[in-house]
């Protein structure tokens, strides 16, 4: 097949470097962020003529990103959410769900005109597009990323403009969320819908919650929240986070002084 190689932060989850690996690539572990990964590869590009999937044939890439809009319409029953709320990176994503609402819209293929707002998240410690939605500037000020959701941490984000513009085209927001807020976000969504969501998606659903308590996003209209990773890619962030199993024998007598000794934790509902 074709050769190919695969640039990543070396610090990026564990999980998600043998994901990559099983699949037989060439992992490069470059010391340094998803911005200086991206500029290295720039520069092997024009050293090498090398084609990377996010830098000269990013096109291709981005465009590709329209169908996750176009499933959230098949999905709704081609129609379209009032409120969308997508997690940024580069800030792709957010731009070309939108696009791909107006393309069906021209199309004829949901109902109604393109009224959602879209709102775009981000982790607090890796916020330029939110921190520049909030100054109501169109100027990203890039940032050094310090945030459990890596997936996310890119502090220079090559369509931050569009994804401004998008959320301003469309009347939507954005919104950041924190490290305890991304945790809780992760739990809250496992426990209530059964959702094992990386931590990107904590940083949505963190972001969202934060939007209604606001009153930004009313809690009587459609909402899609995207969840765009699972878990199991980022189990690290939880270690301490989680209640530890309690380890006892095989043995009835044994469950029971559980039981007994741990109150409220095991206590059996009626």
């Amino acid at each position: 097949g074709m050769d190919n190689y695969v640039f990543i932060p070396y610090d990026l989850e564990r999980t998600k470097i043998l994901g990559t690996l099983v699949y037989g690539s060439k992992v490069v572990g470059i010391k340094g962020t998803y911005d200086e990964v991206n500029r290295l590869c720039s520069e092997i590009a024009g050293r090498f003529g090398w084609a990377f999937v996010n830098i000269n044939i990013r096109p291709y890439y981005a465009e590709g990103s329209k169908a996750f809009g176009y499933e959230i319409a098949e999905q709704l029953g081609w129609k379209l959410p009032k409120h969308i709320i997508v997690p940024m990176a580069g800030g792709s994503l957010i731009c070309k769900i939108w696009k791909a609402f107006n393309e069906f819209h021209k199309l004829g293929l949901v109902d109604g005109e393109v009224d959602t707002k879209v709102y775009g998240a981000q982790a607090t410690g890796c916020a330029p597009i939110i921190n520049a939605v909030k100054e109501g500037s169109d100027l990203i000020k890039p940032v050094k990323p310090d945030t459990i959701a890596k997936s996310l941490a890119i502090g220079n984000p090559a369509d931050g403009f569009y994804a401004i513009k998008t959320m301003k085209d469309s009347g939507g927001y954005g919104e950041d969320a924190s490290d305890a807020e991304i945790l809780s976000a992760m739990k809250l969504l496992a426990e209530t819908e059964g959702v094992f969501a990386e931590t990107a998606g904590g940083v949505t659903l963190g972001a969202t919650i934060k939007l209604i308590e606001s009153g930004r996003i009313p809690r009587d209209e459609s909402i899609v929240i995207s969840i765009t990773g699972n878990g199991l890619k980022t189990q690290e962030c939880l270690e301490g986070n989680l209640v530890e199993p309690s380890v006892i024998n095989a043995s009835l007598a044994d469950f029971e002084k559980l039981i007994e000794e741990n109150g409220d934790q095991y206590a059996m509902k009626e």
